[in-house]
This record gives structure tokens, C-alpha cells and sequence, in this order.
């Protein structure tokens, strides 16, 4: 005998219920009790549920259940985990990048710079720091609006000119990049500042107004993974004598890397350009 409470409602089962002989409550009786698929039936005839099949059902249900709420709780996890790595991707970015122009900030230039001239593997680099000439003007005669957009145009342009090549932001309105040349020679140099010079002159339009800008340049070879800092120092001083010399001027330094030396001589192969 066995018994069971459901609810509040108990019931109880005898081993004839479950199609068992008593006598043999081990074995089952030839095929006609409820384990062997034949209908349980009351005094009158009718049939009855089989207590055996409504666990077995509601079992069944409740685990289907189980694995629906499973299912959608990794669901949930996964688009949770997704948009974690969402918003990771876009700190990394933010604090990597000038959120103005979206070009590399100063750190990431560093780093990316020292990164490619690692994988250079003796290649030609050249270093370029530029300064926008007499930016102030803008924002203070058109306002930051447009300075911004010229910021913005300043950027882009200088992104494709250099193509593939490493640009960013240091800062206010200087950039840098670093490209890759066939050679350092000179003239391909000087060729490389003009074509620069004349992108960033043509017109920015801000509205109704036509914005035109120059840019001080300042160039310099990079001969080796440990004359980064160097090159850069001797460009961005290169930058500020042709500044000192009227907008709109490239200059070149091409002296030989001096480790000690930051910034040209007053005899170093210096090159100004308008």
C-alpha cells in the first residue's frame, strides 16, 4: 500500500493499482494492469487517470519548463556579456582618442607609433608635426563652432593624405603622424610637405563662411625603433622655426640622429619651404 498526499486531497494505492499481485508484489500481472497500457477503471466502468501518468506528465511539463527558463536566462547573460564588452570597446576608444576629430590622442600615438616602428623593419619613416597658423584668429572672429570644424577638416584631410599611415591629435591644433616613405631623400620630403600644405589650405565651409587655414610643418627621418622621441622632438622643433619664419612654411631637418641634441643646430641641414 501506498500513500500519497496531493493538495490536501491524500489517495492511496495498492499494489492492485499498479497492476502488481499482491502475492508477487515483485512482478507484474500478464499485461492487464496500468503498467503494461491497459486503462484503470472505477466500480462503474469508467475510466480513471493513472496517478503514474500524471506525475510522469507533470514531471515532463516542469522540465520543459526548466530548460525554457534556462534557455533564457543564458540568453540574457549573453546579451549582457555583449554589451559589457560593448561599452568596454568604447571606453578603450574614448581614452585612446580625441573625441573631436576621433583621431588617436598623444598616448596612442606613442604607442602606435612605437608599435609600427618595431614592425618597420629598417623601412623609411618620416615624422610630421603640424601647427594650424594663427587658429585663435578663428575662434575668436567666427567662434568655437568653427574652430572646431576646422579642427575637424584639419583631421580629415590629414588622414588621407597620409593613407594608411599613423596621424593623431597631440593637442589643441598641433598633429603629428609618422609615414611611410621609399626614401628620406630630400626631395621626395619636400615634395610630401607641399602636397600636405596645399590639402589643408583649400577652403573649410562653416556655414555660410568659406574658412581658410595654413599650417606650419615641420619634418624629420626616423632611423630607428630608439630615435622615436628624438625624430618627433627635431620635427616639432622644425615646426616651430618655420612658424617663427611666416605662416604657411615647411622645414625639414635632416641632420643625422644626436641623442644628446634635441631640436636643430643653427648649422643643421635645415630646408624652409613656402
Amino acid at each position: 500500500m501506498i500513500s500519497h498526499v496531493s493538495g490536501t486531497q491524500p489517495f492511496t494505492l495498492s499494489y492492485s493499482d499498479l497492476g502488481c499481485d499482491q502475492g508477487k508484489r515483485g512482478r507484474t500481472r500478464g499485461g492487464v494492469g496500468p503498467l503494461h497500457g491497459a486503462p484503470r477503471r472505477d466500480d462503474g466502468g469508467t475510466p480513471v487517470p493513472d496517478p503514474f501518468t500524471i506525475v510522469s506528465g507533470i514531471c515532463a511539463a516542469g522540465a520543459v519548463a526548466a530548460g525554457i527558463q534556462l534557455r533564457q536566462r543564458a540568453v540574457r547573460a549573453e546579451a549582457r556579456i555583449e554589451t559589457l564588452q560593448a561599452e568596454l570597446t568604447a571606453e578603450r576608444h574614448a581614452a585612446s582618442h580625441d573625441p573631436l576629430t576621433g583621431l588617436p590622442n598623444r598616448r596612442a600615438f606613442y604607442r602606435l607609433a612605437a608599435s609600427l616602428l618595431t614592425d618597420a623593419a629598417g623601412r623609411p619613416l618620416v615624422a610630421v608635426v603640424l601647427d594650424l597658423d594663427d587658429f585663435k584668429q578663428v575662434n575668436d572672429r567666427y567662434g568655437h563652432a568653427a574652430g572646431d570644424q576646422v579642427l575637424v577638416s584639419v583631421a580629415e584631410r590629414f588622414a588621407a593624405f597620409a593613407g594608411d599611415n599613423l596621424v593623431a591629435r597631440l593637442g589643441g591644433d598641433e598633429f603629428a603622424g609618422l609615414l611611410a616613405s621609399p626614401t628620406v631623400d630630400r626631395r621626395w620630403m619636400e615634395h610630401a610637405a607641399h602636397r600636405l600644405s596645399d590639402a589643408l589650405a583649400a577652403p573649410i565651409q562653416h556655414g555660410t563662411v568659406s574658412l581658410r587655414v595654413t599650417a606650419s610643418v615641420g619634418l624629420a627621418p626616423v632611423r630607428g625603433p630608439a630615435q622615436l622621441a628624438d625624430a618627433l622632438c627635431r620635427a616639432d622643433a622644425a615646426m616651430y622655426r618655420a612658424k617663427s619664419l611666416g605662416a604657411a612654411r615647411q622645414l625639414l631637418d635632416t641632420h643625422p640622429v644626436d641623442t644628446h641634441h634635441f631640436g636643430p643646430h643653427q648649422d643643421d641641414p635645415l630646408t624652409v619651404h613656402r
